[in-house]
């Protein structure tokens, strides 16, 4: 059975890291946040730059406060996530769950990172007003500095994937939002997102497969014989 060495797992998931920081870093030292592009042209992807507080997909976690306890909540997920990959590997799990809990690790990463630095790397970010006890969004384009918008655990997560492939009305007949606007797909979410999103619905959809680990110690094979053994025969 194949499975995936450790310098592997690194691999995947520190290209999924760089791809994922590079991206976010890029979209908010050059743009303003609410700006669109669309990718190649095309009306169905478009880069969407928007920040929230909260967790993946845009969904928010309570105030400040719970900004925080989600954020600490992220980097227990991540350290217990480092001993589990590595008991995975050195247990020799199959591929495919060894690749899922990979991708799912680096995304919580991924956005642990924007949580915890992008306060204090960046001039300009989301940040929460206690006064107005609201988050509050800012003008212009941020600059990577030694300032800050926002101390440990307080900075806001990038997102910029946007892809509404189309547009309607519910029909009228539809109960409870007959006649409203839709759209699918509306969520703008980030490469961190994508990367847990896709390990987990693998893993949903193949876990009869993947929550099994690799027989690598297979049995001795046995020897049948049509020799009959006396019960008067010595063993030695």
């Amino acid at each position: 059975m194949k499975t995936l060495k450790l310098r592997h797992v690194v691999l995947i998931i520190s290209t999924i890291i760089i791809v994922d920081q590079v991206l976010k870093i890029w979209i908010k030292t050059t743009h303003p946040t609410g700006e669109v592009l669309r990718v190649f042209g095309m009306d169905w992807f478009r880069l969407h730059f928007i920040e929230n507080p909260g967790m993946a997909w845009g969904w928010k976690f309570g105030n400040e406060t719970g900004k925080v306890i989600l954020t600490l909540f992220r980097l227990g997920a991540v350290i217990f996530g480092t001993w589990y990959l590595g008991r995975i590997v050195k247990q020799q799990y199959k591929r495919g769950f060894i690749i899922c809990a990979a991708l799912i690790y680096a995304g919580a990463l991924g956005n642990l990172i924007d949580s915890m630095f992008y306060g204090m790397i960046f001039d300009k970010g989301l940040h929460y007003d206690p006064v107005l006890k609201e988050y509050i969004q800012y003008a212009g384009v941020a600059e990577l500095s030694s300032g800050g918008y926002a101390s440990f655990l307080h900075g806001s997560v990038v997102d910029m994937l946007y892809f509404p492939m189309f547009k309607g009305h519910f029909p009228d007949w539809f109960p409870f939002v007959g006649g409203d606007p839709f759209e699918f797909f509306s969520p703008i979410f980030n490469i961190a997102d994508a990367s847990i999103s896709t390990g987990v619905i693998t893993l949903l959809l193949f876990q009869k497969r993947f929550f099994k680990k690799s027989n690598t110690h297979a049995a001795p094979p046995t020897v049948e014989t049509n020799a009959e053994v006396s019960d008067k025969m010595q063993v030695l």
